[in-house]
């Protein structure tokens, strides 16, 4: 196991040094927090709420405050539609660092793919202050083999998934820093091969600082779930089962069929190809097979999970399916009234959108 510290994980500055102070831009001003004000509201409209409505789409298993997720998954969409799946398992992401995985949705126009992608800031913006980034990042990334990696501040500022969980992490945690990290296309293979290396440079620098997985440290993989309909999509359909409300039904059928066959128990690497086998096709990696976006940050984060268990020798992973929940639910959080938030996307049969809460400890 790793032991416990006191540290972080960031690399002390050198002695006399100035630090050049440069803080990530926000992508996402309308569907997200920013603001002190925004993100203590949205919290008490959810809390107000919080018996009924989370008995409703929590999990029947009891988690506990005081549990602490090794390795999670949650939404990243406006928080008018998913506020209340995010603090259904971030309020037990308790590590002062995550390793956030983050989706790269525009990684293709970029030309990016088959490496994981780092950026350079070392601040991003939060409600309750700049967040920064920490300086395990540059450990980890020297300690990855040439081309496994890239640094692109680009991608990394147009992208809005790992924003999104920084209110609610900065919220429950205010001294929280974090290693962000997106994934673009790759086949499994390369998530396999990559998500080795990833574990390795993690454990080797949680072993040099003493930091113990899930206390000190702890990892969360990006990504809303289905995204249905057959309108304002890009001109692409993705009403498998059609768009009345038999269509949603069999969708929902089928979105509790991947939890239950994919994170719901113990973690293996059968379980998460399993997982790629439901959302990319098969004669294209590239493309979907049913549409996650996180179909490429979930796995890798769940296979790297899976190797630093191996590396740490710890008790084996199992994961708890918490909640999950859709656009067109009755959850909805007014957030119209704070400061220019929104919805950045409409919630109808024939645009809507899913989300999951799953915890592994």
């Amino acid at each position: 196991m790793i032991a416990p510290s006191s540290g972080h994980g960031d690399t002390p500055a050198k002695s006399g040094a100035v630090e050049t102070i440069r803080c990530r831009g926000l992508a996402d001003v309308v569907g997200f927090a920013h603001l002190v004000s925004q993100i203590e509201t949205v919290m008490a409209r959810i809390s107000a709420k919080d018996g009924a409505r989370l008995e409703r789409i929590g999990s029947e298993k009891r988690v506990v405050p005081g549990d602490r997720w090794r390795m999670a998954i949650a939404p990243h969409d406006d928080y008018a539609y998913a506020g209340y799946i995010y603090p259904l398992v971030l309020r037990n992401v308790g590590a002062p660092c995550v390793i956030i995985f983050g989706v790269a949705h525009k990684a293709r126009q970029l030309g990016l793919e088959d490496q994981l992608i780092f950026d350079s800031f070392t601040h991003w913006r939060g409600p309750y202050g700049d967040i920064p980034a920490s300086g395990m990042r540059e450990r980890i990334m020297a300690r990855l083999p040439g081309g496994s990696y890239c640094v692109h501040d680009e991608m990394q500022s147009i992208e809005h998934s790992v924003e999104a969980k920084l209110p609610f992490l900065q919220h429950f945690r205010r001294n929280v820093t974090f290693v962000p990290i997106l994934v673009p296309a790759m086949s499994f293979a390369r998530m396999a091969e990559l998500a080795r290396q990833l574990a390795q440079a993690i454990a080797h620098c949680a072993r040099e600082d003493g930091l113990r997985w899930g206390e000190d440290i702890a990892l969360v993989s990006s990504t809303d779930a289905v995204h249905y309909g057959d309108e304002g999509w890009g001109g692409r359909s993705f009403a498998r089962f059609g768009v009345g409300a038999a269509g949603y039904a069999k969708a929902l059928e089928h979105e509790h069929r991947i939890l239950h066959d994919c994170f719901d128990g113990d973690l293996t690497p059968e379980r998460v190809e399993r997982f790629t086998r439901y959302t990319l096709a098969d004669h294209d990696h590239r493309e979907y097979q049913w549409p996650w976006c996180g179909r490429y940050s979930v796995p890798f984060g769940l296979l790297t999970a899976w190797h630093l268990r191996e590396l740490c020798r710890g008790p084996a992973l199992s994961g708890i399916v918490l909640g999950y929940t859709t656009s067109l639910e009755d959850q909805t959080i007014q957030v119209d009234d704070l400061d220019g938030m929104g919805v950045t996307a409409p919630a109808t049969l024939r645009h809507w959108v899913g989300y999951a809460a799953v915890g592994y400890c």
